[in-house]
């Protein structure tokens, strides 16, 4: 009986609560009192969250609304220097490092978005180190610095970032977001680059080391939380798969189905979890074989158009996981524009990894654990 009035001591104080009087023998430590009655587990598990600090002044949750561009891409908006200079960036889970145009880059695609000015800042050190950065589709060339990056209400010190000189082409022109935020693992990250979400755990500035992300169907609504989950996006119980390979958000999947039968990943692939893809991407044959499925026929510019007739007539395709399944029904992968509508289901020819993008991730809220090297799946709401 001792021990459980020390226990609940323990936990009021835990919580900020006054205690009058704790009933501890002086020659028994709390910890050997606890253990002995086989309580002690039971408290570090239930209360990790306070013996860390959790809830101390440094360590946050912080939430920051995404804008939902035509279905394609979700951006937020992050600060950058003293004093902070304003830009929208999409938060990719595919890449893993941070980079904004800069005053020194006078290319059209630049020029149509906020340009970060080093000589504003008072907190700016040029590395002087080249960066460059290549996606599946757009590149950026430019240089290394550090500044203050604040995202919502997380302020991240001495944070590389990448500051364009040259954006090549005509991908970035149009996009209404300034930049990328890469939330990938290290090694992704270019050389000299610290990726910002383990600057923010490396420097204690977020409650856990996981950052999760619901993804809403409509132009609002969409968040990333940093820190923490956030169970109002969801329903039932979160699955946590194992990543397979800490670069990407690498996950296995155990094959691909339609109505239960085996129509894709036969024999189980490897998939990655990449908020910065707009499509569900695999491997080209794979990917024939699901168009196939769904009646899709390859139309200009490499869609896969489907009679909009049909649409409510198409079957499910269910991911296999872990051995559970997530379903995705044809509302999830396929997109009406215009009057026409088609797959989005997208070849990858650089690679037999499948891309499991916003088509796939706007069905399932999201959570990125770094520190236990794993992904969270569940339902959205």
């Amino acid at each position: 009986m001792r021990c459980l009035v020390v226990f609940l001591a323990v936990l009021a104080l835990s919580h900020g609560q006054q205690i009058t009087r704790i009933p501890l023998h002086k020659q028994k430590s709390l910890r050997n009192a606890l253990q002995e009655q086989g309580l002690l587990d039971i408290f570090i598990a239930a209360h990790q969250d306070a013996l860390r600090g959790k809830y101390s002044n440094f360590k946050k949750v912080a939430s920051e609304p995404l804008m939902n561009y035509i279905d394609s891409e979700y951006f937020g908006t992050i600060h950058i220097g003293t004093p902070p200079q304003e830009f929208t960036v999409v938060f990719d889970t595919g890449s893993s490092d941070l980079w904004v145009p800069s005053v020194y880059c006078t290319s059209k695609a630049c020029r149509n978005h906020h340009r970060f000015d080093p000589s504003k800042s008072s907190t700016f050190r040029n590395l002087s180190k080249p960066l460059v950065v290549q996606y599946g589709t757009g590149s950026m060339q430019g240089f290394l610095g550090y500044d203050t990056v604040s995202v919502s209400s997380i302020v991240d010190p001495h944070q590389a970032v990448g500051l364009s000189t040259q954006e090549p082409g005509d991908i970035f022109t149009y996009f209404p977001f300034d930049g990328i935020l890469g939330l990938g693992y290290p090694s992704l990250a270019s050389e000299g680059s610290v990726p910002v979400f383990d600057n923010m755990m490396n420097r204690h500035l977020v409650a856990q080391d996981l950052f999760s992300i619901y993804m809403s169907r409509y132009e609002q609504g969409s968040m990333l939380t940093l820190g923490a989950v956030d169970s109002s996006y969801y329903t039932g119980f979160l699955h946590w798969v194992p990543v397979t390979k800490q670069q990407y958000w690498q996950v296995a999947v155990d094959r691909v189905t339609i109505n239960g039968v085996v129509v894709a990943c036969d024999g189980g692939c490897q998939a990655v979890l990449d908020t910065g893809t707009s499509l569900l991407a695999g491997p080209s044959q794979d990917i024939l074989s699901i168009q196939k499925a769904i009646g899709a026929t390859q139309g200009q510019y490499g869609q896969f158009l489907i009679d909009c007739w049909i649409l409510n007539m198409l079957p499910t395709i269910v991911f296999e996981i872990q051995g559970r399944k997530y379903p995705l029904p044809p509302s999830a992968y396929t997109m009406q524009e215009q009057g026409s509508c088609s797959s989005g289901f997208q070849s990858n020819t650089h690679s037999q990894l499948w891309i499991l993008g916003t088509v796939f991730l706007r069905e399932y809220y999201s959570v990125f654990d770094r520190a236990n090297n794993r992904v969270g799946l569940a339902k959205a709401i």
